[in-house]
């Protein structure tokens, strides 16, 4: 019973990281390099956290990019 838990968590996690990589290709960062990836994700992580407007905004260009999707 725990190998069959462990086994999905694994799944999970591996779902959950080739979904977050597909955002990376989304928003045109496929080819750049990890380390500027990172740093733009902890300076938004920042921002996001000392700055509700600043949350706010970036909320809704990410809404808007997922629902061109639906066209």
């Amino acid at each position: 019973m725990a190998k069959k838990i462990s086994t999905e968590a694994r799944k999970k996690d591996t779902h959950e990281k080739i979904q977050l990589g597909g955002l990376i290709a989304k928003a045109g960062l496929r080819y750049e390099k990890r380390a500027l990836l990172l740093g733009l994700l902890i300076d938004g992580a920042s921002r996001i956290k000392a700055d509700d407007a600043e949350r706010r905004r970036l909320l809704e260009i990410g809404e808007k990019a997922f629902a061109s999707d639906a066209d």
